[in-house]
């Protein structure tokens, strides 16, 4: 029953969904392909170097970058004399990294690590001029431009120091000598076998296995050094992808059941025929299959084929927006290829399933029918789903409207909107007409036609306003949720800073990925650190080392026992509430822990916080003299603020609480506007999509208007029309939708944050939105329906003009 002229003669019927289904499995294609190239990657700086010996790794949840225990120096001591001696292995090189940053023209430039002399052969990067640095000299990498025996002023964690450069490297870093480097650096991780000419490689490796005791790494595993700072950004990447691969097969099933429901509708009374002749439910319904299948399986092998050319695009602006770290690129692999292909396929089917059945329904009678009015009713299971989902969104409403700040408002609200949503889309052809006849009753009051007929064909027409209205209500109001949901986050946490700071400014880095000691003293401020601890079972709890003025001015800690002066000793810690009800300590207990340089202590608990924003508090001169790496995010200034040594900035207390955040906002909002726009982008081809169907079967409604008087452009005109009122109709309901749960968080988040929260909504990215969706409305509704209005008129015609009604005489 399924014929090439079929879809030939069928083809406007079908072109949205196969535009949706190329458009969303090229963009499932290109995710799908960067996923899989988005494990972790040897870094190159290690890549030379076949065989590592690395400290046991625990296994950590999704989303926690807490980095592993070290070993401590004595360990590093006997575990590199044993390696040595191995046979095959020319040298074992502790991997010793600190910060180090030079400082060219007076500003600090791309780069800011620094490495043992010995570890350049992990790479290898031989020397290209010059000779290794001795104590007080430096190597640095050729592309800084600078020569042997120049001087160059690199910021390390205390602050600037000059180095005369001994020799430059064919690779990234800074270079010093080993004992030098072993001052300035943390705990050591892993070891690096560097392996004879010829060696054999897995004897290197089963004979570390068995001489360390550890976790042995080679080939690909190595991948596993990677920096944490590297595996976050790759983390953040997998949830972007992740979240448009969903979107997208989402979207498209929606939009190919749509595009098949309304070609359906159209087409009773061809079903009606072909159950006349004989035709049985079971062979209506498998045509149906056959067409969309037919062309699902073309857009989806175009779409596929699409996204294997453009997945290097897609991994080059990754790496730029920050959602990869450098060097990653999408590698062409035929596995998800193959699996994108297959979700088109079941995307395919899932979207034409209910459209099938439907037209499995059609009865004979059909055929007879003239009419054009819908007034079939909905399907008992769509009111049900319906009034479920708005049940369950109206429920969670109310839990986030009570909620009191302590609980999970957030999913409260966006669980709240999003039911809402659905079930007012799946409710959609019944509630649209009511909504409609109210915002369109101003028409109907007017002296001319156009208002009438547009608000009477908006009324009759039910599926095809709700085929309309509903993408854009859905687009509109998960666009207002989330964008504004996560503005209001943004502002609420900018509110609480700027109340709860009690400083007259703040250092902040500028060029650099933290503030050194020397910036932060230079400008009379102080500035706390942030580190870890290692339980003796492998745990790791956040640390922040600070003076008690420090936290008071930050205004930070709430203390449910004890005082802040016990910061002033050395072998005394503040434990937050939890920890303390999780551990049993109280006021008098011990703490074993052990530092990033891999030394241990055992200091006693001397009280507990509810409100800060780490695990353990403990002195500034403790947690710096045993982490030499850690670099201070802020420093606050109490008084007039000097200048800031290089690498630091100062600013006002109002514009930091703005932009403490801001990489990190970027990132989120980068994210969020990119949902936006794919979603906006289906929407409109989903939009498009209804217009071009719709016309197709208008040719007699659009023909009675030309032979009743109507001139070309008023046909087209009422058209356009009826197109604008069904977006704003459905750009209406999103917004009613999404600003009270809207409302509800940021009422949650005042409670929470105990100050007053704005609500932030970015109008001008929604109301873009909305013009977007009416711009492709009108547009869509006046081409495709030109034709059919030229066709419509016979020959000779008279045209009367009827703007205002019929003139008289």
């Amino acid at each position: 029953m399924l014929t090439f002229a079929t879809l030939r003669e069928r083809w406007p019927s079908f072109a949205g969904g196969f535009v949706v289904l190329f458009l969303g499995m090229a963009m499932v294609s290109m995710s799908v392909l960067a996923l899989a190239s988005a494990g972790a990657r040897v870094p190159e700086r290690l890549a030379g170097t076949p065989v590592f010996v690395s400290v046991p790794m625990a296994e950590r949840g999704d989303g926690d970058f807490a980095p592993d225990r070290p070993w401590s120096p004595e360990t590093v001591a006997s575990l590199r004399e044993r390696l040595d001696a191995i046979p095959g292995v020319a040298q074992a090189v502790p991997d010793r990294t600190f910060y180090a940053q030079p400082v060219i023209g007076g500003r600090p430039v791309a780069g800011d690590r620094g490495y043992a002399w010995s570890a350049a052969m992990l790479a290898p990067y031989p020397l290209t001029a010059g000779a290794a640095p001795r104590e007080g000299e430096v190597a640095l990498d050729r592309s800084l431009g600078l020569a042997p025996g120049e001087r160059v002023s690199v910021l390390t964690v205390h602050g600037p120091v000059t180095y005369p450069v001994s020799g430059t490297v064919d690779g990234p870093g800074v270079y010093l000598n080993d004992a030098e480097a072993a001052r300035l650096s943390a705990g050591v991780r892993a070891i690096g076998l560097v392996t004879e000419p010829g060696a054999d490689v897995a004897a290197v490796a089963a004979a570390a296995r068995a001489v360390a005791g550890g976790v042995v790494l080679t080939g690909e595993g190595r991948g596993a050094l990677e920096t944490r700072e590297d595996e976050r950004t790759r983390w953040i990447g997998l949830q972007v992808l992740t979240a448009m691969a969903a979107l997208s097969a989402f979207v498209s099933v929606l939009v190919v059941g749509s595009t098949f429901a309304v070609g359906v509708a159209q087409r009773r009374r061809e079903f009606g025929l072909l159950r006349a002749v004989g035709a049985t439910p079971r062979q209506v319904r498998r045509m149906v299959y056959g067409e969309a299948l037919a062309v699902g399986v073309t857009a989806t092998a175009g779409g596929v084929a699409a996204g294997a050319l453009l997945g290097p695009v897609l991994g080059d602006l990754l790496v730029t927006v920050g959602f990869q770290p450098p060097g990653f690129a999408v590698r062409w692999s035929p596995l998800p290829l193959a699996g994108s292909f297959a979700v088109g396929v079941v995307v395919t089917l899932a979207g034409v399933w209910s459209a099938s059945r439907r037209a499995a329904r059609v009865r004979p009678l059909e055929a007879l029918r003239e009419a054009e009015v819908d007034d079939r009713p909905m399907p008992r299971g769509r009111w049900i789903a319906g009034v479920a989902c708005c049940a369950l969104g109206l429920a969670a409403a109310a839990g986030a409207g009570r909620s009191d700040g302590s609980d999970a408002f957030v999913v409260s609200g966006l669980v709240a909107a999003m039911g809402v949503i659905a079930g007012l889309a799946l409710l959609s052809p019944a509630v649209v007409p009511p909504v409609a006849r109210l915002v369109s009753w101003p028409l109907a009051r007017g002296r001319g036609a156009t208002g009438m007929l547009v608000r009477e064909n908006a009324l009759t027409a039910v599926r095809r306003t709700a085929a309309t209205a509903t993408p854009v209500l859905i687009t509109v109001g998960c666009a207002v949720l989330i964008t504004g949901m996560v503005q209001t986050t943004a502002a609420a946490f900018a509110e609480v800073r700027a109340t709860t700071i009690r400083a007259d400014a703040v250092i902040v880095p500028d060029g650099t990925p933290g503030l050194t000691d020397a910036a932060a003293s230079a400008a009379g401020a102080e500035s706390s650190l942030f580190s870890g601890l290692f339980e003796p079972d492998g745990g790791v709890l956040s640390a922040i080392g600070a003076t008690p003025e420090l936290l008071e001015r930050a205004g930070d800690v709430q203390m449910v026992s004890g005082s802040l002066d016990a910061l002033r000793s050395e072998d005394r810690v503040l434990v937050a509430q939890w920890l303390a009800e999780d551990r049993g300590l109280r006021p008098g207990s011990t703490l074993p822990v052990s530092f990033e340089d891999g030394t241990s202590a055992t200091p006693t608990v001397a009280g507990v916080v509810r409100e800060a924003d780490a695990d353990v508090l403990l002195s500034r001169e403790l947690l710096r003299r045993h982490d030499p790496v850690a670099l201070a995010e802020e420093a606050y200034v109490a008084g007039a603020a000097g200048p800031p040594g290089p690498g630091a900035r100062v600013m006002d207390v109002p514009t930091y609480a703005a932009e403490a955040d801001a990489e990190e906002d970027r990132l989120v909002w980068i994210a969020t506007v990119l949902l936006v726009v794919v979603s906006t982008a289906y929407a409109g081809v989903a939009i498009v999509n209804t217009m071009a169907m719709s016309a197709a079967g208008r040719v007699r409604d659009l023909a009675v208007l030309r032979l009743s008087g109507a001139t070309v452009r008023q046909v087209l005109a009422t058209v356009a029309a009826e197109s604008v009122l069904v977006v704003l109709l459905g750009g209406g309901l999103g917004l009613v939708v999404a600003l009270p749960a809207l409302l509800g968080m940021r009422r949650a988040f005042a409670t929470a944050m105990r100050a007053d929260v704005p609500l932030v909504v970015p109008w001008p990215l929604i109301l873009g939105v909305i013009a977007a969706c009416l711009a492709l409305a009108a547009c869509a509704a006046v081409l495709a329906a030109r034709p059919a209005v030229r066709r419509a008129a016979p020959a000779g015609a008279a045209e009367t003009r009827w703007r205002r009604g019929p003139r008289s005489g």
